[in-house]
């Protein structure tokens, strides 16, 4: 593990010490590296000079801030270097020489052609950990194909699941085809690191965001080979668990999720049948499963009745599983929200305070060191030039001059 840069007054975090050269851009790439910056390491990101990142231009935009590139860059650095400039290569060799992982989000090869391959970087720093994140993987005759979450999510199944029965297929409205980059990334990333502490060595890590969105899909392929069929699209509803899904109420819809034989007599006296929870034609799963229609009726024909405030004070007094829909405001201002810190305000060089989503992951016994705002571009050019290469003044106005770093 190598040493911060920047000691943190306070605890940065359990990758304290782990440093990341961030090659990602866009989405699947930084969703990664965010999550590395989350635990506490420290993360470099190289951005080509110009624009920087595509998501910097992402529109709506203010004061030269795009809300996309903001959403997906907390606690990261930003130095901008040409990698086709004749020094750019050197300086990114450097750097992945005094680093622990690598992420990169090109298209197979690309890392090659630049001189910044693994086996390339390896030579130098046999201990790097090297994570290349992809639409189909390094290997296969998709693998040189371009992709985008729509595109992943349509090769992977989930678009065609995600559709109300006999309905057009319909995008996730979360792009969890890149997203998923942002968990098989860091798993494999996680799992060599601990691995190096036996072996010394690092490793290639090789993410196909296809494989990571089936592998999302659970029990559907199992279910698949169970039955012989593919499974078909339910809407909001599940295959075989009944009622689940969203049911009307008087002034909008609610959630109710029935998993268990205990929370199905629930459901009955919420809606004021309780004798359905004895009737032995609704008694298992399989039942309650073929009398959907049935089930179904009897929820709706009292939700529809109730307004959702109603629902949610009646279905928690009885423990029924249940929600209301909330918008993405009402959700990130809901009382539970507020209460976990879900939102933090933080100060960011050109707009100011702002508001972040927080950390998804808290450690009980300790308080990490507070998020920080997503770099600008080149923030930290000069501060990693001169502190982590011990590169001089002069030498960093050349590469400057040159064009090399921005």
């Amino acid at each position: 593990m190598t040493e911060p840069s920047t000691p943190a007054t306070t605890w940065a975090g359990p990758l304290a010490g782990v440093r990341v050269l961030d090659f990602t851009r866009v989405l699947a790439g930084p969703a990664a590296s965010l999550a590395l910056a989350d635990l506490g390491a420290e993360v470099i990101k190289v951005e080509p000079p110009g624009s920087g990142d595509d998501t910097r231009t992402f529109p709506p935009i203010r004061d030269g801030e795009s809300h996309y590139f903001l959403s997906v860059n907390r606690g990261k650095k930003s130095i901008v270097i040409d990698l086709k400039a004749p020094d750019g290569l050197g300086l990114a060799m450097d750097l992945a020489a005094k680093c622990d992982v690598l992420i990169e989000n090109y298209r197979p090869g690309v890392m090659d052609r630049l001189g910044l391959g693994y086996d390339a970087l390896k030579a130098i720093n046999p201990g790097l950990i090297y994570c290349a994140i992809s639409g189909y993987g390094m290997t296969g005759p998709m693998r040189d194909m371009p992709s985008f979450d729509i595109v992943l999510q349509a090769q992977s199944g989930a678009l065609y699941m995600n559709a109300e029965p006999g309905g057009q297929p319909m995008k996730l409205g979360l792009p969890m085809g890149d997203l998923v980059g942002g968990i098989s990334g860091p798993i494999g990333i996680l799992g060599a690191l601990f691995e190096r502490t036996r072996t010394g060595k690092g490793r290639l890590i090789d993410v196909s965001l296809t494989e990571g969105l089936i592998g999302l899909s659970a029990y559907l392929p199992q279910l698949a080979w169970f039955t012989g069929a593919d499974p078909q699209p339910q809407g909001s509803q599940h295959p075989n668990l009944v009622p689940y899904g969203v049911f009307p109420a008087s002034d909008g819809s609610i959630v109710v999720a029935c998993l268990t034989a205990g929370f199905w007599g629930n459901v009955c006296r919420a809606i004021e049948r309780p004798e359905l929870a004895d009737d032995p034609r609704f008694a298992t799963l399989s039942q309650r499963r073929d009398a959907r229609e049935e089930i179904n009726a009897a929820v709706s024909a009292f939700t529809s009745r109730h307004t959702v405030a109603e629902l949610v004070t009646r279905f928690t007094q009885l423990e029924v599983p249940h929600a209301p829909i909330l918008s993405v405001l009402e959700a990130l201002n809901s009382p539970q929200s507020k209460a976990r810190g879900v939102v933090v305000e933080v100060d960011h060089p050109a707009l100011g305070p702002i508001p972040l989503v927080n950390r998804p992951i808290r450690y009980a016994d300790e308080e990490q060191a507070p998020v920080t705002a997503p770099p600008m571009l080149g923030q930290d050019t000069d501060a990693i030039l001169a502190d982590l290469l011990g590169l001089d003044e002069d030498r960093i106005a050349a590469l400057r001059a040159a064009g090399t770093v921005a």
